[in-house]
């Protein structure tokens, strides 16, 4: 009995110990490569992007069956009265045609019939029409790929972008808990010169209100830090993941390497916009050769059988297989004369379709231009910037210092402590997230340029 108890509470302890992992799951580091390979592996656009560009590739095949032939397939089994008039029948889909002569009489008695064909039909030419449907869905397949491609370069920025954000906030973190630190510090300090009557109860009270006004804020950046990771997470296509990042060379200023002037026209934006003007003019190409005769080559073999006699009787030995066959071989040539004016209407939407993603295309190569410029702009900023901070968080520790020992000795009053503290907070704070600024600066600059790889490579150095 002891060891099957034993064995139960061991069970349920491995159970529980299940639910729990299941419950909570690891903590996965990262860096900021792997963050941007795991996105691109996981993020749900991306497969969507692929199923459309394969779907477009099936679109290719799909046209080139065009130029197949056609074998069509019949057997068809009837009871119905043979009566027939002679006369015209407009073309209808109503009432179904009755072959053969009109008799004297007319019968309700049904008579068996059976029929059955194979139709051969093939186009020999086509003045261009199969090839320009081949050409769209190609024109239409390379639009998708390119798509894709901007897909790829979006969700690949946008995880960089998360996994920075997410870096910045826990920098922020840190420089808020040294400050609520270091006011904890000098509460007690307050407290001692109060509780010694060397300074008022004011000023304990004041000491107290910057204490809670930096927990606030830490307060506030731990959130930041919970909502970054949430973002990240969710960018990385894992949002059920707990993330945990490394900095690695984040946290140090970039080397100053002058970027080369981007070829903005390999951009993918640019060549996926280049890819929808290539649609547009295969679209007015196909309408171009939508006016011409169409040519079928036609080879038939069908045979027939009825029970239903011409003299007026019935033999209802006869008419359930074919009995009377026949072969036929002949060209078909239709040409829609009137559709002229339907087929000018669609050139002219083709025409206007074609002039819109041209105006497009160049919207886009302007834009590109504006942003590489802004882009310079950031970088030239961020750095400055990097470069300054230290200088202001020096200055601010060393103001810090001097107020709190003017304070100690009765020089000065709490306020000025108070301020100096949340001017050492605040440097502490741009110091922190000024070198991530230029990090964040290049990844907008590789956006831009369309291409994350000297990026990725700069931040793995």
């Amino acid at each position: 009995m002891r060891k099957t108890g034993s064995l139960s509470i061991c069970l349920i302890i491995l159970l529980l110990s299940t639910i729990s992992n299941a419950q909570n799951p690891q903590t996965q580091s990262i860096t900021l490569s792997a963050a941007v390979d795991t996105a691109l592996s996981n993020y749900p656009s991306i497969r969507a992007s692929q199923a459309q560009a394969d779907s477009a590739a099936a679109g290719i095949d799909l046209a080139r069956t065009s130029y197949l032939p056609r074998a069509d397939m019949l057997w068809q089994q009837n009871i119905a009265t043979r009566n027939n008039v002679f006369g015209l029948l407009l073309p209808q889909s109503i009432i179904p045609p009755i072959s053969g002569p009109a008799l004297d009489a007319t019968s309700m008695r049904g008579a068996a019939g059976s029929a059955a064909g194979l139709l051969f039909s093939w186009e020999p030419f086509d003045f261009g029409l199969r090839k320009a449907n081949v050409e769209t869905a190609r024109a239409l397949h390379n639009q998708a790929s390119r798509g894709m491609e901007v897909t790829r370069l979006d969700v690949a920025a946008a995880a960089a972008d998360a996994f920075l954000g997410l870096l910045a906030a826990e920098q922020v973190v840190r420089a808020a808990q040294a400050n609520v630190e270091r006011m904890e510090v000098f509460v007690r300090a307050v407290q001692a010169l109060v509780d010694n009557q060397l300074r008022p109860g004011v000023d304990l009270s004041r000491a107290n209100a910057e204490l809670a006004a930096a927990r606030n804020l830490l307060i506030q950046a731990e959130q930041n830090v919970t909502i970054s990771r949430a973002v990240l997470a969710e960018a990385l296509g894992r949002p059920d993941s707990v993330i945990s990042i490394v900095a690695g060379p984040l946290l140090s200023l970039p080397r100053d390497e002058r970027l080369a002037s981007p070829d903005l026209l390999t951009h993918p934006l640019v060549l996926a916009q280049a890819a929808a003007v290539e649609t547009a003019q295969a679209r007015e190409r196909l309408v171009d050769h939508s006016y011409f005769p169409r040519f079928n080559l036609q080879t038939a073999v069908f045979g027939r059988g009825t029970s239903a006699l011409v003299n007026g009787n019935f033999d209802y030995s006869q008419g359930w297989y074919p009995s009377t066959g026949n072969w036929a071989v002949g060209i078909t040539i239709s040409f829609p004369a009137f559709d002229i004016f339907g087929i000018r209407a669609r050139k002219r939407i083709e025409a206007s379709n074609l002039l819109a993603e041209q105006a497009r295309y160049d919207q886009t190569v302007n834009t590109l231009k504006t942003q590489e410029a802004r882009a310079v702009a950031l970088i030239e900023a961020a750095r400055r910037i990097a470069e300054n901070t230290p200088v202001q968080l020096k200055a601010a520790q060393e103001t810090e210092l001097r107020a709190r020992a003017r304070y100690e000795n009765g020089l000065t009053n709490v306020v000025e402590v108070a301020d100096a503290q949340r001017l050492l907070a605040q440097a502490e704070v741009d110091d922190s997230v000024a070198r991530l600024g230029v990090w964040r600066a290049l990844l907008a600059a590789a956006r831009i340029r369309g291409d994350l790889k000297p990026f990725l490579e700069l931040s793995r150095k």
